[in-house]
């Protein structure tokens, strides 16, 4: 995933606006488009620094919250044979999925910071962000599956395949 602007192309200035107006309440908005671009660009930036992160430390030392042991616990429980390797989309977007996951999810609001805000996941653990690649989640969603991929050594072959080591 490339760097080529993102918010340090907006200046000190611009970037300081863009994290005022992202700390602002929803309803002070609207449906303005240029905090759609805002929260594509910070799930974007998000999206790199995980990748970068799993693709040069081995995932299953990686500890992404202070409740990591819990948020597993939860989503092996609660989603018992999900298949994290691959993910499809009707997983996540179906009226069936979005209940399931709106019950899963409610119960860390107030729990783990941010946890409805917007990021990005990758659909294949085994390959980078990419717009074929990449659906837009919840922050607890990315959580409890990235963490579940990384206990489970799904996210060992990216770290695996930039260390030069054989898959």
């Amino acid at each position: 995933m490339e760097s080529d602007g993102g918010l340090a192309s907006l200046g000190v200035e611009g970037a300081s606006a863009a994290a005022h107006a992202l700390s602002l309440p929803a309803e002070a908005y609207g449906n303005d488009p240029r905090l759609e671009v805002m929260w594509a660009i910070k799930a974007s930036n998000h999206a790199e620094v995980y990748f970068n992160l799993i693709s040069s430390v081995d995932p299953k030392f990686l500890k992404l919250t202070k409740m990591d042991d819990q948020i597993y616990e939860a989503f092996r429980e609660r989603f018992e044979d999900y298949d994290i390797k691959l993910l499809k989309e009707e997983d996540l977007k179906s009226d069936k999925a979005k209940e399931t996951w709106r019950t899963f999810c409610n119960q860390f609001q107030g729990v783990v910071e941010d946890f409805n805000y917007g990021t990005l996941l990758r659909l294949d653990c085994e390959k980078d962000y990419s717009e074929e690649n990449s659906i837009f989640a919840t922050r607890i969603q990315f959580l409890a599956i990235e963490i579940a991929r990384n206990r489970e050594g799904y996210n060992s072959g990216v770290f695996r395949s930039k260390q030069g080591a054989p898959s």
